[in-house]
Order: structure tokens, then sequence, then C-alpha cells
């Protein structure tokens, strides 16, 4: 099969599952974390080096948000339950 214009980056795509996004947030914002609080993590999976969240796991009822390039309907129904948001960069 020929490609004129192969570009191998489009199927770039490494995944993390809901139950490990915790681990993305380092211990010193994790310590002053409650329910209530008006400082929320921003867990930033590109940055990381993840493309996709899929929803496999548990999370914590702790507010934040989750900017990934791809989130699975299960995963997003998962983060908006914990009192997450998700915001999808390109």
């Amino acid at each position: 099969m020929r490609h004129f214009h192969l570009t191998r980056n489009k199927q770039w795509r490494p995944i993390i599952n809901v139950d490990k996004l915790w681990s993305l947030v380092p211990a010193e914002e994790k310590k002053g974390l409650t329910a209530k609080s008006d400082v929320v993590p921003v867990i930033d999976t590109l940055r990381h080096g993840y493309g996709k969240v899929l929803g496999n796991g548990l999370l914590p009822k702790l507010p934040f948000i989750v900017k990934a390039r791809f989130v699975s309907a299960k995963a997003e129904a998962k983060i908006k339950e914990a009192g997450g948001v998700v915001s999808l960069i390109a």
C-alpha cells in the first residue's frame, strides 16, 4: 500500500488509565487538598507523555482538572462523577 504523505505521528496515542492519573500529581499538591478546595491540581497528560485517557479504575472524590488530547466516554464519565473537569487540548 502506498502512502504519498506518510506521517507516523497520527497514530501516536500512548494511553493512561483513570486510576493512574493521581500518580501524575506531585505530593505537595495532594497534601492540603479537600473536597471544598479552591485551588485544584491540573493534570496535563500530554506533558507527562500520554495521549489518551481510558476509563479503567477508580478515582478519589476530589476536584481536579484533566487536560488530554483524547478521552474515552467512560473515562470522562468517571472524572465528572469524581468532581473533576475534562479539558481537551489539540
